[in-house]
């Protein structure tokens, strides 16, 4: 049983992107009254897939890295 919970950690992906590594930041949601709140800050992630170590894997990239060029899709094969 207790080997169950270390694979379920394992198998589940953290929300990060795989390129450059941004990921949630934690802060202050404000009221009208500027009463703080916390809150969770989470970065834009998209699935996409990538040519990463000679193979295609589905991974999250943010749309940062997408813009700027650095997530490579693969070509289709003809």
């Amino acid at each position: 049983m207790a080997n169950e919970k270390v694979f379920a950690i394992i198998k589940t992906m953290s929300y990060k992107c795989t390129i450059c590594g941004k990921g949630p930041v934690a802060g202050n949601s404000y009221s009208h009254s500027h009463k703080a709140t916390k809150r969770i800050f989470k970065p834009n992630l998209q699935k996409q897939k990538l040519l990463l170590k000679g193979s295609i894997q589905s991974v999250l990239v943010c749309t940062n890295c997408i813009k700027s060029g650095k997530a490579h899709r693969p070509l289709k094969a003809a």
